[in-house]
């Protein structure tokens, strides 16, 4: 199965998330904000459009929402970054 290009974009964005990560990890956690519209596209591509794991990056072991739908976090190797909107 090939990605749509929302699904892309959304992987695109993941990838992205996970560099910038690094920089701003405190810990065991990093908090990186994205712009309403990206943080959607995110979220579609990991909970709406049925996206196989295989496409994910593969740093991404587990995601999920939290804080009311508000935030999503995903998991990594020692690393739990959380995805707010701005």
């Amino acid at each position: 199965m090939d990605p749509n290009l929302h699904q892309k974009q959304g992987i695109n964005h993941l990838n992205k998330v996970l560099n910038y990560a690094q920089f701003v990890r405190e810990g065991d956690r990093a908090q990186v904000h994205l712009t309403v519209e990206d943080w959607h596209v995110v979220a579609d591509t990991l909970f709406q459009m049925e996206t196989p794991k295989e496409m994910l990056p593969d740093a991404i072991q587990e995601y999920r929402l939290a804080g009311g739908n508000q935030v999503i976090e995903l998991e990594t190797e020692g690393l739990t970054i959380d995805l707010e909107k701005i």
